[in-house]
């Protein structure tokens, strides 16, 4: 994870996401890419086949009159604001690679042609839940891009002061199913080597003995260390799995995800959508690999 996207509106959200990615570039060696989608007027066509020509490096369509004029502006307006971020950074991680990128498009679809044309193996974004105004990181943006993104997404609500992960929570049934998750749990591990893994099991009216027992045989079968289990009741998955966040003061929550139905509940990407915008630590999500 070491090409990190940082997709920006300069909100308080999205600069908590950049303070956050610029820490891990720094651990893992890594670069980041700074990302404004500027959604182009309406009168644009809408698949921008014809162009205004580029403005810094970046196409504009052709929407002639007043509404291009305003795109250029704003554009002018953006890479003045992307280059004070980037000189920032130069302070804040002086070792780590920051170039900066805009996408004209819809927000989402400007993000995900992101991730594929700079190769991003991590998105990290700010995150607002459905209550907040509306704006680029409102939850169904946020939604969106953990449902569609080829990559591990990041999702991050509040400032971090350090992003120094001493607690992770991995909530799972740790069923067969789960089992296809570890590995990309591993390198979460592996990244922060003195964290403690909990693994949660969140279920209603459960036998909390029965179900550690079970964990127990998943974490040792699958190698797993430096863990604890935990087993909490709630009615609903995505509330349990937010209050223990609360509860152990958890640093991350680590959630995988498929997109085929009928698997485990804790696989469903609606969980995962539904903590990212909610918990209050950072929730990375990520796609397990389909086998067929």
């Amino acid at each position: 994870m070491k090409n990190i996207l940082v997709p920006t509106d300069f909100s308080a959200e999205s600069h908590h996401a950049y303070e956050v990615a610029l820490q891990l570039a720094q651990q893992t060696g890594g670069s980041v890419t700074l990302l404004h989608v500027l959604e182009a007027p309406e009168s644009a066509t809408p698949n921008f086949s014809t162009f205004g020509g580029p403005v810094n490096g970046t196409e504009l369509p052709n929407s002639g009159g007043m509404d291009q004029l305003f795109t250029i502006k704003l554009m002018e307006v953006t890479k003045r604001r992307m280059n004070q971020l980037k000189e920032e950074a130069a302070t804040l991680a002086p070792s780590v690679s920051v170039q900066d990128a805009v996408e004209v498009s819809r927000i989402g679809d400007g993000i995900l042609t992101a991730v594929e044309k700079y190769g991003i193996d991590l998105v990290v974004m700010g995150a607002q839940g459905h209550g907040a105004m509306e704006g680029f990181f409102v939850g169904s943006n946020t939604e969106r891009i953990i449902r569609l993104a080829p990559c591990p997404v990041l999702s991050v609500k509040h400032a971090q002061s350090g992003f120094d992960v001493r607690n992770i929570v991995f909530p799972s049934d740790f069923t067969e199913e789960a089992a296809a998750a570890i590995e990309g749990l591993r390198q979460v591990v592996a990244a922060f080597p003195n964290a403690t893994l909990h693994l949660l099991y969140v279920a209603s009216n459960t036998d909390g003995t029965t179900a550690e027992q079970h964990i127990q045989v998943f974490a040792e079968r699958v190698g797993l260390t430096n863990y604890k289990i935990d087993v909490v009741n709630a009615a609903r998955t995505s509330t349990g799995i937010e209050q223990f966040a609360q509860e152990v003061k958890a640093d991350l929550v680590v959630i995988p995800t498929h997109a085929r139905t009928g698997l485990s509940r804790f696989l469903q990407t609606s969980i995962a959508e539904t903590v990212a915008t909610s918990a209050f630590p950072p929730v990375l999500t990520y796609h397990l690999k389909s086998s067929g």
